[in-house]
């Protein structure tokens, strides 16, 4: 069909106008294709990431936030990046919380006898010495909570039963998490004497799977613990014999008030754009049970041996800096990560051209998600593409980037999503069994082949990701 002058002269001017926005963008070269299909390779056959979670775990352990166990964690870092040979190496202060577990015991005392396997919920307060004996108000979940009405509550202990739901991408914990982090305040509100909940976890085993706890200012805190899912299953079929059950709590705690904690930061300098970064990271405090494998030692690990298997083509580094950030007290709500979001959040999406967290166990990368600008999809198409022979997906839906990453993300940086599989992390999520034992060193490889990929292109490609 032709088109009248007019409509033409209309139409060419569109799509001058409109070109730009694509030429804006280049190509990605060559040359940086074929090494990041080089690092991808090397990277199956090195076992960095490993041996530094080994490091980690062996020589630290559990890192509770704000801990001297933390302290070390940041020293054993400090001195990691520093013999890994970061160009640069320091800390950032952060103000952190020191909560600490002293006991915790759980019975029930009627209309059986029988000892449950309990933890406390992270910050919570403790029971009075000697403990709380109360009858126990059953919900299914913690919307039914929320509708009880006081009078059924006040003087007991609640109980909230609701079940995770196993999923390959976690979507399961959202929904359930409710009830640990929420459920002490609305409980309180009703006049409980205390809350205890079933383990947001998809495991059988009998070992309770702690978290964090929030109480809000006005509101009596009132002391929170987490059953073992077998336990839980027990009070369940208790229940169904039509008598009320009394339990005893018994939960000691100490609250050290704030200690200052780091952000332990390392860099790889780029060559020609030193002042833009790539930020990759996880988080370095972990539970107290466990020796904080999986939660996040794996993601602190993955993401330094990333930037040194890249750090090793010297002196043809990437274009840009490559930042590893290793937040200090995730834990406990997402301390350090604010914390640096506070500081540099006015560079979001400036200097801090993208990011991406490690924080979901040691699973193998299965899909790639991203929120970028419209016109630099490819370059996250094509980091897919060689992240194929891995065995992963290119995934439709917009990235957070990540707990940590992520606060910086909703501050204006476009983010990725390496997405591991973690169709069994919630077996080992915030328990004693989150140990190096369930750990792969070829799950670890090919992590660090896919974040590889990723973050060299991310850094060497001149373009822009917002």
């Amino acid at each position: 069909m032709l088109l009248s002058k007019s409509l033409q002269a209309a139409t060419a001017a569109a799509l001058l106008f409109a070109a730009p926005v694509f030429a804006q963008q280049p190509d990605i070269a060559d040359q940086t294709v074929d090494t990041a299909k080089m690092l991808r390779d090397a990277a199956l056959k090195d076992d960095t990431a490993y041996n530094l979670l080994e490091s980690l775990t062996t020589e630290i352990g559990p890192r509770l936030a704000g801990s001297p166990k933390e302290q070390e964690a940041i020293d054993w870092a400090i001195a990691k990046f520093k013999k890994l040979g970061f160009d640069k190496v320091y800390t950032e202060p952060v103000m952190v919380p020191y909560w600490e577990r002293l006991s915790e015991h759980a019975e029930v005392l009627a209309p059986f006898t029988q000892p449950l396997h309990i933890t406390a919920l992270g910050k919570s307060v403790g029971t009075p010495e000697g403990g709380v004996t109360a009858e126990i108000a059953h919900f299914k979940t913690f919307e039914d909570l929320q509708k009880a009405d006081a009078s059924d509550i006040k003087g007991k202990i609640v109980f909230i039963s609701n079940r995770m739901e196993r999923h390959i991408d976690g979507a399961g914990y959202g929904p359930a998490v409710r009830a640990r982090g929420a459920g002490a305040v609305e409980a309180s509100k009703k006049g409980a004497l205390a809350i205890v909940i079933r383990s947001i976890g998809t495991d059988s085993h009998r070992l309770p799977h702690t978290g964090g706890v929030n109480y809000v200012e006005g509101v009596k805190p009132i002391a929170a613990a987490a059953l073992s899912n077998p336990d839980a299953d027990l009070m369940e079929r208790i229940l169904t014999r039509g008598k009320p059950i009394t339990l005893k709590l018994d939960i000691q705690v100490k609250h050290h008030g704030e200690v200052e904690m780091a952000n332990v930061i390392g860099e790889i300098t780029g060559r020609e754009q030193p002042e833009d970064i790539v930020l990759i990271g996880g988080h370095l405090d972990s539970w107290d049970l466990g020796t904080g494998a999986v939660d996040d030692g794996a993601g602190v690990a993955i993401t330094m041996a990333t930037a040194d298997l890249i750090n090793r083509l010297a002196p043809q580094r990437p274009r840009k800096t490559i930042r590893v950030v290793l937040f200090a007290a995730e834990e406990i709500g997402l301390v350090g990560a604010r914390q640096y979001a506070k500081v540099h959040g006015d560079d979001a999406g400036k200097h801090h051209q993208i990011g991406a967290e490690s924080d979901f166990g040691a699973g193998p990368i299965w899909a790639l998600a991203s929120n970028v600008n419209r016109d630099s999809t490819f370059v996250v198409d094509k980091m897919a593409q060689l992240m194929r022979p891995l065995g992963v997906l290119r995934h439709e839906r917009k990235s957070s980037g990540g707990p940590d990453v992520g606060q910086m993300g909703r501050a204006g940086m476009p983010t990725l999503d390496l997405m591991q599989d973690g169709t069994d992390y919630f077996d080992l999520h915030h328990t004693a069994d989150d140990t190096l034992d369930k750990v792969k060193p070829e799950h670890m490889r090919k992590n660090v082949a896919a974040w590889a990929v990723f973050t060299y292109i991310a850094a060497e490609w001149p373009g822009e990701f917002k």
